[in-house]
């Protein structure tokens, strides 16, 4: 999965700290990726999954319209820990559920992804890269705008 991302699709920057991977665009203002690979338990209340050899949790961020389609309405209401009631426990394999601690933000996420859900996962981190790669254009022509002082900047 790491592969693909950093490799299959254009203009990503990656980060990696702690065992854990962050991809942004390569472009982009690097605050927020679009993309992460966790492959630690943090103790945040959703990795004990993450705790055995070789698991990791895929975590993707969607448009609006994107998560909407796939789940309705983001849930709002948070557990004592700061866990999104989604509905979804995030500790199911193989399948793509809301993000426990983003899914208000149109974050999804999977654990340990297999051929069930490879296909989906794939097309989600294009969309995901796709939004990025419009932010970061946006971003670009913003900038320049600011910058330009009649070709003399």
């Amino acid at each position: 999965m790491i592969r693909h991302i950093s490799d299959d699709l254009a203009d990503v920057a990656v980060v990696q700290n702690m065992g854990d991977w962050f991809f942004f665009h390569e472009r982009g203002d690097r605050v927020m990726p679009f993309a992460t690979v966790v492959t630690s338990d943090h103790g945040d209340g959703i990795s004990a999954p993450l705790a055995r050899e070789g698991a990791y949790r895929v975590s993707i961020g969607l448009t609006k319209p994107g998560y909407t389609a796939l789940f309705g309405a983001p849930p709002r209401d948070r557990d004592a820990r700061g866990v999104l009631d989604t509905g979804f426990d995030p500790g199911t394999e193989d399948r793509v559920v809301p993000h426990p601690h983003y899914a208000s933000q149109y974050w999804v996420c999977v654990l340990n992804p297999g051929r069930p859900t490879t296909a989906t996962v794939r097309e989600l981190l294009v969309e995901a890269h796709a939004h990025a790669t419009r932010k970061a254009e946006r971003r670009a022509r913003r900038n320049a705008g600011l910058t330009s002082d009649n070709g003399k900047s």
